[in-house]
């Protein structure tokens, strides 16, 4: 994946699909870091794969790399939820470092290889997690971006160092899905949701 730095900052890395992207690309050999409000079990693990995660907006927290690195060295992750006055995103503004949304970056990893997307009100960790299982077990390699901890494996990223496909949840919320590649898609229920965003159950 060349667009992406060989550093990524995540602003809420503790999220259950910012983590899932962190611990993904730790796994491709990238120098990851982030910020999240409090520290919870998963940050905890993240911390222990060898993710810095600080839980201060200070700038000065990051890591001596990060502070010192070139504009178009790192690039930072966001989820909707980083409010824009965030001191650390206006650090990383400021500096000219891109910016980019969680599901946009999900999105470059779609263009990959095979992308199987569950999409839907209900369920599509609970099938996600399904088809991922049933893949492994019917010997396809595959890598699964889950949106929470599957019980069988205790994680909420599989990877596969010969994946052929990928498994990916299509979250609606503030359009991300429209970031996304797939060549299947799965859509397990279709009821009024994010009426903050759509505005009217018909859209």
């Amino acid at each position: 994946m060349s667009t992406v730095p060989h550093r990524l900052f995540f602003l809420g890395v503790g999220g259950i699909g910012m983590s899932a992207l962190a611990r993904y690309f730790l796994h491709r050999g990238h120098v990851v870091a982030g910020y999240d409000r409090t520290p919870s079990p998963l940050t905890h693990t993240l911390e222990q794969e060898g993710i810095h995660v600080q839980y201060v907006e200070d700038p000065e927290a990051m890591p001596a790399d990060f502070r010192e690195a070139g504009e178009h060295d790192v690039l930072l992750v966001r989820t909707p939820a980083v409010p824009l006055d965030s001191p650390l995103l206006h650090h990383w503004m400021q500096r000219g470092a891109r910016t980019i949304k969680r599901s946009e970056l999900l999105g470059t990893i779609t263009q990959e290889r095979r992308t199987l997307a569950v999409a839907g009100t209900h369920g599509k960790t609970t099938v996600s997690c399904m088809l991922a299982h049933l893949l492994r077990v019917g010997g396809v390699p595959c890598n699964a971006f889950l949106g929470g901890i599957a019980a069988n494996y205790g994680t909420n990223l599989l990877l596969d160092e010969d994946a052929i496909v990928n498994v990916v949840e299509a979250d609606e919320y503030d359009r991300s899905f429209l970031h996304l590649h797939p060549s299947e898609a799965i859509i397990t229920s279709v009821d009024p949701d994010h009426l903050d965003i759509y505005h009217t159950p018909e859209a």
